[in-house]
C-alpha cells in the first residue's frame, strides 16, 4: 500500500463535525476513526455498540479462535441477521479486512475481535482507511478492535468493560481508559435490554 496520503484526506473532513454513534447515555464515539475495547466483556460493549446503530455489523475474527458469537448469545443485543463473519485463517489478514472494509465506506461498523493489540503503524493505516471510506463511500465507517488487555497504540479512544453482576442482576463497570478529548472516567452499566449508566 502506498504511504501518499491523497489529497481530498489533507481538506476538510466533513465527518468530522458529525457526532459520533451514542451506545450508553451521551457516550459517543467519533466516526471514521478506530478505537479499542477491551476487557473479559469487550464483545458485549461491541454488540452494546453494535446496537446503537443502524445497518450491517462486519465481524472479523481468527478461523482458529473456538471463541465465537452465537445467534441466540447475541439476540438480546442486536438482530443476528446483522452480523456477516469474516474469519481469516492467517493473522496477517485480520487487520487486512479490517482496513479493506473501512476503505469501502459501506459498512457503519467494523469489528476485530484480535488475540493481540496491533501495533502502531497498522492502527495508523485503519485510520487512514476509515478516513477514505467517509470521503469516498456512503458513510463514515467506525472501526472497533477487540483486544484483552487494553494497549494498542494510536487508537482514536480506548474502552474496558468488566462485569459485575449481582445475583440475578447484570451490571458492569465500564471505563473510558484513553480518549483524545476527554478523561479518563468509570461508570456503572445496569440493565439487560434497557441499560443505565450511573456514576
Amino acid at each position: 500500500m502506498s504511504r501518499h496520503v491523497a489529497p481530498h484526506l489533507l481538506t476538510a473532513r466533513p465527518h468530522r463535525a458529525v457526532p459520533g454513534p451514542r451506545f450508553l447515555g451521551d457516550l459517543a464515539l467519533a466516526p471514521a476513526r478506530v478505537h479499542e475495547l477491551c476487557g473479559t466483556a469487550r464483545r458485549t460493549l461491541a454488540l452494546i455498540v453494535a446496537r446503537a446503530m443502524q445497518g450491517p455489523v462486519f465481524w472479523i475474527a481468527p478461523s482458529w479462535n473456538p471463541d465465537r458469537l452465537h445467534g441466540d448469545g447475541v439476540r438480546s443485543w442486536i438482530d443476528p441477521a446483522r452480523l456477516t463473519f469474516v474469519t481469516p485463517r492467517r493473522a496477517e489478514d485480520l487487520l487486512w479486512s479490517m482496513e479493506e472494509v473501512l476503505r469501502a465506506g459501506l459498512v457503519p461498523l467494523v469489528v476485530a475481535d484480535l488475540p493481540g493489540p496491533p501495533a502502531l503503524t497498522p492502527v495508523r493505516r485503519l485510520h487512514l482507511a476509515a478516513e477514505t471510506g467517509a470521503a469516498e463511500g456512503k458513510l463514515a465507517p467506525l472501526g472497533l478492535i477487540l483486544t484483552p488487555e487494553g494497549a494498542a497504540p494510536g487508537v482514536e479512544s480506548r474502552w474496558s468493560l468488566a462485569p459485575r453482576h449481582e445475583g440475578e442482576a447484570q451490571a458492569w463497570r465500564l471505563d473510558r481508559l484513553r480518549a483524545r478529548s476527554d478523561p479518563p472516567r468509570d461508570w456503572r452499566v445496569t440493565g439487560g435490554v434497557r441499560l443505565a449508566l450511573s456514576d
